[in-house]
């Protein structure tokens, strides 16, 4: 059996000055590869999920729903507190994917930092982590 690659960090035009490839485009090269599955781990969004899911659909692609978060391991609610570094994170599950999402509007809602980075904490991610897997991200993350 040969093994099979996928890509699970993967930055669309979603993510502004670290992603350029339009999400069908993506899965489209996803395809012709011969690649089973695709993750989306856009910063600090997921604007492109819906679109993922179409476009995997019609190729028969699996879509993998993530989202490259700030995390900071201080006070996400102190605006002061300016420290974060990235995290990966993917939607195992349906209910991975509703956690995913809280995660990143709490980022947005609750966590913003002084220089408007949304940043999530050890409390979020405590309180939202069932279904969600994490990935060291980059040299940026947490982890490095």
């Amino acid at each position: 059996m040969t093994p099979e690659f996928v890509h699970l960090h993967v930055h669309s035009e979603f993510s502004m000055l670290d992603g350029a490839i339009r999400i069908p485009r993506l899965v489209e090269q996803v395809s012709e590869m011969g690649m089973p599955a695709v993750a989306l781990t856009d910063n600090g969004n997921m604007f492109g999920a819906v679109q993922l899911v179409r476009a995997c659909k019609s190729r028969a692609v699996k879509p993998i729903l993530g989202c490259e978060v700030n995390f900071t391991s201080g006070d996400r609610g102190n605006p002061q507190n300016r420290e974060h570094a990235h995290l990966l994170l993917l939607a195992s599950s349906q209910e991975g994917y509703q956690n995913l999402v809280r995660l990143v509007s709490a980022g947005w809602v609750e966590g913003m930092s002084a220089d408007d980075q949304p940043r999530i904490d050890f409390d979020l991610l405590r309180r939202y982590r069932k279904g969600v897997v994490g990935l060291s991200a980059c040299m940026g993350g947490f982890l490095a």
